[in-house]
């Protein structure tokens, strides 16, 4: 999908999202960029609004907005009307009931019958896989989501691309069907990890996932050193978000066990959500702020630098980020928070940990 279809697939959402089925809504293009360039970490890098600028023109030409001409514009360059009308959403076409009635053995049609614009042709023909899948599943093997994926819906990203396929987010759930009704599974990613020297596999206790590449290479010295904090048996680079969807890996790679996790990233919006993120997916699993890290890092307050343009500002989880601290902390992360700066995990060094050993 090249970035052209990312921008106009993104604001075909947002448009899709606010649409009325009676009533035309009233959309502020600014704001609508706004939410864009949240999402998009390298908007501007990839000149975004040249981008947005074309998927608004699309879909004027289409019909879907059109705007309100009042002399107010948007202020850039090439220039959009301050103001649009968002279309009324074109009306679904509706289900034979008696036809949904030979498939209720398998499906709860209360969601559609409340949402009769979900009632399109292709929900339909899709619907109509998974019953046919579901009829014969005994004799079927357990495959990856994708490979299901390919076979049910066309695509193999179709359940798991929200961007490129937003008819297939919620669509399990819309249909009231489970992975494992359809007899698939949503395998780990694999990461990059570093086993202590002289530890087995079975023996591993304490685990410290790191989220910079820098800062992994770094730990591996300090580790096999004595001196890294926690005293891990087992690293893992993170890699950014990547881990949150890679972390589900470990449990098919190291045996069932109580493993206590420890997590350090940026002092960052980035950071603070991919932790409180993995907390909240794996509730079951010890999973904590290295804090003794986090601490290291405050001391380096002054290798601090500008927030990273297009992350999104959370405050529910920087909040949650912020009660794992003292009071006096928490002052410093916040007044960090306010001057919009960061303290990036490359702040600990070989030569900076030494005025901690």
């Amino acid at each position: 999908m090249t970035t052209i279809d990312i921008i106009e697939a993104r604001v075909r959402g947002f448009i899709s999202d606010i649409q009325h089925p009676s009533q035309k809504k009233k959309l502020n293009i600014n704001d609508l960029e706004l939410q864009l360039r949240k999402l998009m970490d390298d908007y501007f890098e990839m000149d975004g609004y040249s981008l947005f600028f074309n998927a608004i023109q699309t879909l004027q030409g289409e019909g879907q907005l059109i705007p309100i001409q009042n002399n107010q514009y948007n202020g850039k360059t090439p220039g959009l009307s301050l103001y649009y009308w968002v279309n009324i959403k074109a009306k679904a076409a509706k289900w034979d009931r008696l036809e949904m009635m030979k498939l209720s053995d398998q499906f709860d049609f209360s969601y559609y019958e409340r949402h009769p614009e979900w009632q399109t042709k292709e929900e339909w023909n899709r619907l109509q896989n998974v019953y046919s899948f579901l009829q014969r599943s005994q004799e079927r093997e357990w495959v990856s989501v994708e490979e299901r994926s390919l076979e049910l819906f066309g695509h193999e990203k179709f359940l798991l691309d929200g961007e490129q396929f937003p008819n297939g987010k919620g669509f399990l759930t819309r249909i009231g069907t489970t992975e494992e009704q359809l007899k698939m599974v949503n395998y780990g990613e694999p990461f990059v990890f570093w086993l202590k020297q002289g530890k087995a596999i079975h023996e591993i206790k304490r685990v410290l996932i790191v989220e910079n590449l820098s800062f992994f290479h770094t730990s591996i010295q300090l580790l096999e050193a004595g001196t890294l904090d926690y005293e891990p048996d087992l690293l893992i680079y993170g890699e950014g978000t990547k881990i949150e969807r890679s972390f589900s890996f470990f449990f098919r790679m190291f045996p069932p066990d109580d493993y206590l996790f420890y997590y350090a990233g940026d002092l960052d919006a980035a950071g603070y959500g991919i932790l409180i993120r993995l907390i909240e997916k794996y509730p079951d699993c010890c999973i904590q702020p290295a804090l003794k890290i986090y601490r290291k890092m405050l001391e380096c307050h002054d290798q601090k630098n500008e927030q990273k343009q297009g992350q999104t500002q959370n405050l529910v989880l920087r909040d949650a980020f912020f009660q794992w601290f003292t009071e006096e902390e928490q002052a410093l992360l916040m007044g960090l928070w306010k001057e919009n700066k960061r303290i990036p995990q490359e702040v600990l060094t070989i030569e900076t940990w030494r005025r901690w050993m």
